[in-house]
């Protein structure tokens, strides 16, 4: 218990931090203020969340709309899901400064649950940064919640990532790129802390759609501990997973 508070308020402190440097940046950068609308839908072979299939290991079908206003924006995004009634809606906010040459994102996000029988729905503070180098692009993502799925207190997800965009077309009409990520995951109660990570090759076309196949895994055994976080025995075991997805 000693080392989830010590977690607790490292990621306390640094929540409180880059809201202070935001702070500081925002006169800087607020200048653009161009509302702008956009959107995008997808379908996928399975929903993914953190490792493990948040759909009953079916097909996911998910819509997403987003409003920017200089370094701010707004948004929601649905899908089906395995829990509660089978619909998720997530709504989420932030800004986006840019300095030392790395976008930051700060949010607070909410996933809802419509129709579910009792009460599931949790918020999450976000604390990112994305730095690019070329045709590289080096991420890290911090998701903290007071009381994930109002079941397993606080909880902590902090993700890295890494991807590589190859110059040129493949077949002269696809624009490829390497992806991969790694994440751990920790609950103050309830449940059991875990890694996962995931590899895969998107291919762009014709500006506005493209198709995803990625490799996800997580070191979950199948059974209880699986259960307790996916409803399902096997929903955190390796899998491949194919997107088509398209932008507006």
């Amino acid at each position: 218990m000693a080392r989830r508070n010590r977690e607790v308020g490292f990621v306390k402190s640094c929540v409180l931090a880059s809201a202070l440097i935001a702070g500081l940046v925002l006169p800087a950068q607020a200048q653009d203020k161009k509302l702008t609308l956009s959107g995008l839908a997808y379908i996928a072979t399975d929903y993914m969340f953190r490792g493990y299939s948040s759909s009953g290991q079916r097909p996911e079908a998910a819509a997403e709309f987003d409003l920017t206003y200089g370094i701010f924006y707004a948004g929601m995004w649905g899908s089906n899901t395995f829990f509660g009634d089978g619909i998720e809606i997530d709504y989420y906010a932030g800004i986006t400064p840019k300095f030392w040459g790395i976008t930051w994102n700060f949010a607070g996000l909410y996933y809802s649950y419509p129709g579910a029988d009792s009460e599931i729905g949790y918020f999450e503070a976000k604390a990112g940064a994305s730095y690019t180098s070329g045709k590289w692009t080096f991420g890290i993502n911090d998701y903290w919640s007071p009381d994930n799925f109002q079941a397993f207190g606080n909880s902590n997800a902090i993700e890295g990532s890494v991807a590589y965009a190859f110059s040129g077309k493949l077949f002269n009409f696809f624009s490829p790129t390497l992806s991969g990520g790694f994440g751990y995951q920790t609950f103050e109660e309830g449940a059991t802390d875990y890694a996962y990570w995931n590899a895969g090759l998107t291919l762009g076309f014709w500006d506005r759609y493209s198709f995803d196949v990625r490799y996800w895994d997580t070191d979950i055994s199948r059974g209880a501990d699986c259960i307790t976080i996916s409803g399902q025995g096997s929903g955190c075991e390796a899998r491949a997973v194919g997107t088509l997805k398209a932008t507006f």
